[in-house]
């Protein structure tokens, strides 16, 4: 499976999937526990299209646990604008 053509395409997709996390009332702890399980899945099941997703797979696979969930935090927290905490 092959996630988004470039990398905007893949930050707007992701970006709106925080949003509509955000309009269900998830709590930012919420989004970051499902931006790590989301991770997780695209690390095993997902091939990169672009090259930012390839050196994020890279930094996925190298990380421990805690890096992988400061990883999907910070991914999150770019494709969010910045305002998850």
């Amino acid at each position: 499976m092959e996630i988004g053509a470039s990398w905007e395409e893949w930050k707007d997709v992701l970006g709106r999937a925080v949003n509509t996390a955000r309009t269900m009332g998830m709590s930012d702890e919420r989004i970051e526990n499902l931006a790590y399980q989301v991770g997780e899945y695209l690390a095993t099941h997902a091939r990169p299209a672009s090259p930012e997703q390839r050196v994020l797979r890279e930094l996925w696979g190298a990380g421990n646990e805690e890096e992988k969930k400061t990883l999907a935090r910070l991914v999150a927290k770019v494709v969010d604008g910045g305002t998850i905490s």
